[in-house]
């Protein structure tokens, strides 16, 4: 090979070396990242990666864009809500639908009402898996189906137990909406915790307000409940100890 065969065959060589370099100081930002981390901030980053400052910045905007960082107000990082949709999508692999399904399928059963899990994308909250009532008046969400981060009840318990947030006020749990996104459905919520004690999905009961009503609501909150903490222990939760209830 000719000397210029030879700088021609570095200088295509050289991006390949490059990319797996890049790939690997991204890597190193995400998994710095350990258990019982809600937010860090930069300065901590740096200390764990040994990476400078501004290079760490330029990783986080590339992670920020597929969701796997996000950056909050005070200007520290946390991980984003992909990384808990690539979350769900390892537990899947590990029969996640196989845990779960049984226990909404016990909730139909015992409530007549539709019951759905969800996990939060980003904005949205995602129906992750679900099973219908068996009467045909129901709100019709699919697996799949992403819906809005409003004042329902599932959109409510992932806004209190977002590490980030800091409610003024004491938590009733099931958490009960009505009439918010369809003026028609009322629903109710309780959070699934993954590991660490880290909010990873939220059990919930749906049905027309006509039926389901506050005390109807209410006759449901035990056995949603135990619904909810049935499947925090199936994800091998290590929370220790029960989120605050009122009775």
């Amino acid at each position: 090979m000719t000397e210029s065969g030879r700088r021609s065959g570095q200088s295509r060589a050289r991006p390949k070396s490059e990319g797996v370099a890049t790939a690997d100081r991204v890597l190193t930002v995400l998994t710095a990242f350990q258990p019982g981390d809600d937010a860090l901030e930069l300065a901590e980053l740096a200390n764990r990666t040994a990476l400078v400052k501004s290079t760490i910045m330029r990783l986080c905007v590339s992670l920020e864009r597929f969701g796997l960082i996000e950056r909050i107000p005070d200007g520290r990082y946390r991980l984003g809500m992909e990384v808990a949709r690539l979350g769900s999508v390892y537990l899947q692999s590990f029969a996640l639908e196989e845990h779960v399904t049984p226990v909404l399928t016990r909730l139909v059963a015992a409530s007549g009402e539709t019951a759905s899990f969800y996990i939060r994308r980003g904005d949205a909250r995602l129906c992750l898996l679900r099973v219908d009532s068996p009467s045909s008046l129901r709100m019709h969400v699919r697996p799949g189906d992403l819906r809005p981060m409003d004042r329902s009840s599932v959109a409510q318990v992932f806004e209190q137990f977002d590490p980030a947030c800091r409610p003024g006020r004491s938590l009733v749990l099931p958490i009960h909406s009505r009439g918010t996104t369809d003026p028609h459905v009322a629903s109710s919520a309780a959070p699934v915790f993954g590991v660490n004690g880290r909010l990873f999905g939220a059990l919930s009961v749906s049905g027309p307000i006509s039926r389901l009503t506050e005390a109807r609501a209410a006759e449901i909150a035990p056995i949603l409940l135990e619904c909810a903490d049935h499947v925090t222990q199936a994800l091998g939760d290590a929370f220790q100890g029960e989120p605050a209830r009122s009775e």
